[in-house]
């Protein structure tokens, strides 16, 4: 039988020693990190996405311009329909002039039975011949510049009727942009449709320019002749109606060979077109 102080043989422990052993292998095997699940990779948009954001963006930012520009217009267009008992103030080109200048305009208001029937043929045989049974536009003048611009390879030349022309001077600019074609193209119906052929004549008479800063017949009378537009003779309304293509160079007075050319091109139309006669 041992002793019972005898101590105890290498390498064996006292039953504390054991239980705390085995307590501390549990709490390490409690505490073992346990792996992380890795999260799913972000998927990023590709270069096609990015680009679609963009598109639809600039999308949204130009219908707000397109909106904007279209409510514009809307609350400036012109009451095409009140110049059929009213007569305009001004005119965009006039407004032009001025501005440009800084002088003023020589406009002097006439009715139209006060205008010289030579005037009115003068004008019509050199710019459009055709007014009285066209409905704004003429489609045999557009077809012929069209192809004439085509055999030359060249922008087509001006096919205006005096409709359009006036639509132009009262309310746009000579500028060649295409918003301002369109507008004009709306503007010439609308006043095909508001206006008598004789008012709108009328009308293109008084602001039409003929000459440096000289609008209307009656100031383009004072101005080159020293009579009024009631008064005009043949050949002198002749000389007015050559000034419409080129005002500025081309009027009464100018020594140009193309525009003397113009001026008898004029009368010799005013003798063939008796027909205008009994539309004036």
């Amino acid at each position: 039988m041992e002793p019972l102080d005898r101590e105890p043989a290498a390498g064996a422990g006292t039953t504390e020693d054991t239980h705390e052993s085995l307590a501390e292998r549990r709490q390490g095997e409690w505490t073992t990190e346990v792996p992380e699940t890795p999260e799913p990779p972000v998927r990023r948009r590709g270069c096609t996405g990015h680009l679609l954001g963009l598109g639809l963006r600039a999308a949204g930012v130009l219908a707000a311009l397109v909106a904007l520009t279209v409510l514009y217009q809307l609350a400036t267009w012109p009451d095409v329909a009140a110049l059929a008992r009213e007569n305009p103030r001004t005119t965009a080109f006039i407004d032009r002039w001025e501005s440009r200048s800084g002088r003023d305009a020589a406009c002097i208001w006439m009715p139209y039975a006060r205008i010289s029937p030579h005037l009115k043929r003068a004008v019509l045989v050199a710019e459009d011949i055709d007014f009285f049974s066209h409905s704004g536009f003429a489609t045999k003048e557009i077809r012929s510049a069209l192809e004439k611009a085509w055999d030359e390879k060249r922008p087509p030349r001006g096919a205006s009727t005096i409709t359009q022309q006036l639509a132009k001077n009262l309310w746009l600019s000579p500028s060649r942009n295409p918003l301002r074609k369109v507008k004009e193209a709306i503007l010439t119906v609308q006043l095909e449709r508001s206006l008598s052929k004789r008012r709108i004549l009328e009308l293109y008479l008084n602001v039409v320019e003929l000459g440096p800063g000289v609008y209307g017949a009656e100031a383009a009378a004072h101005h080159w002749f020293g009579t009024s537009a009631a008064a005009l003779t043949e050949r002198q309304a002749a000389e007015l109606a050559a000034a419409l293509p080129k005002p500025d160079d081309w009027h009464p007075g100018a020594t140009s060979r193309r525009y003397q050319t113009q001026v008898e091109l004029v009368l010799r139309r005013m003798g063939r077109a008796q027909f205008l006669w009994k539309e004036i």
